[in-house]
């Protein structure tokens, strides 16, 4: 829809009227600004469908995102990124359906991997996913713009969430790969790519303090306990899914007891655990593998089915500080590929000019 807006008018009052925006201040979305928004993606058809997007499911083209794109205040060089992050979203196997409809906080959490990450300006490092970073918070409220316009995902109507959440507004960090230890995140789950973005629907960070541990065993045991309650979805959904994201200072302390990512996540899969006795008399509606119902009542049930469920990532700077971010339950994290550049010959053809 094309609406007129008058140039002295308050514009987020204006897009209010409409039920569009967030609330802050928007940039105008005018022509001239939303071509050199599309200026920035290396596909040719600004009409393409991207992704249609439950619950309106609204149909999300690239112009659209462009516009989304102008609005946040992102520049060009993130708008295939934000395209990515859409394709991710509308993966069957995210759910975005149930993460835009249920009470719970969940939000979607934007990681941005790779080359992509160095030339968009992605922050990565110390205070990652606080503010002051362009990249980062303007990505990732263009993705909530998306969700509030395309998805339909607005309070009452698509969104039910009881409280929401600051992640609410932008969720967007970047891997910190060159701290890492380990290789990069998105090679761990199949993709293969010099640029990726993995959107996890989730919580807010659970910070973990250890400031002085050299052993590993120490430091993940503190992880494990933040993992290990009942106040969250994962406790009763045992495909869910956590988000560790392992300060540089703690990956090393691991890294160089020669654990890998994998350890990492099997010790977790491990320790993360609570009598089954108290998980079920927390919860009398669960949707656990049938294995697990038929621990005994002493027996220490996990909070996730399987080691898998655990997702190791770099992010921060200097600092012995970490987070658990646990996802909403009934969704799985996507990694996907971010296009920047493509072969005329593979763009898709149109059709006939419409009239």
């Amino acid at each position: 829809m094309i609406v007129d807006i008058p140039a002295d008018a308050d514009l987020v009052a204006e897009m209010a009227a409409h039920g569009w925006g967030d609330g802050l201040p928007l940039v105008a979305p005018t022509p001239e600004r939303v071509e050199a928004m599309l200026a920035g993606s290396p596909h040719a058809d600004p009409d393409e469908v991207i992704a249609v997007l439950p619950p309106r499911f609204g149909e999300a083209t690239r112009q659209i995102l462009a516009v989304n794109a102008v609005m946040a205040g992102c520049l060009p060089v993130h708008l295939p990124v934000l395209e990515a992050a859409v394709r991710a979203l509308a993966r069957p196997e995210l759910n975005l359906r149930g993460v835009n409809a249920t009470t719970h906080c969940v939000a979607p959490l934007l990681v941005v991997h790779g080359e992509v990450a160095r030339t968009g300006g992605y922050h990565g490092g110390l205070g990652a996913f606080g503010p002051g970073n362009r990249a980062n918070a303007t990505t990732g409220r263009a993705l909530r713009l998306v969700l509030l316009h395309v998805a339909g995902a607005t309070i009452g109507d698509g969104d039910a969430s009881t409280q929401g959440g600051p992640a609410k507004y932008g969720y967007c960090v970047a891997e910190n790969a060159e701290a890492s230890p380990w290789p990069a995140y998105p090679t761990t789950v199949g993709v293969d790519a010099p640029s990726a973005v993995t959107v996890h629907c989730g919580e807010a960070p659970h910070n973990v303090h250890d400031m002085e541990s050299d052993d590993p065993a120490r430091i993940l045991d503190k992880v494990a306990s933040a993992m290990a309650t009942t106040a969250q979805n994962n406790a009763c959904i045992s495909q869910g899914e956590y988000l560790v994201a392992l300060c540089p200072e703690h990956a090393a302390t691991c890294a160089e007891a020669g654990w890998s990512r994998r350890d990492v996540a099997s010790y977790l899969f491990q320790k993360a655990r609570l009598p089954a006795a108290e998980l079920k008399r927390a919860f009398a509606l669960r949707a656990w593998e049938p294995w697990m119902e038929r621990l005994g009542d002493d027996d220490p049930a996990p909070m996730t089915a399987h080691p898998d469920n655990i997702r190791i990532l770099v992010v921060g700077g200097a600092g012995k500080h970490s987070s658990v971010i646990p996802s909403w339950g009934m969704t799985r994290s996507v990694t996907v590929p971010v296009t920047l550049s493509v072969n005329p010959e593979d763009e898709p053809k149109g059709g006939e000019p419409a009239c």
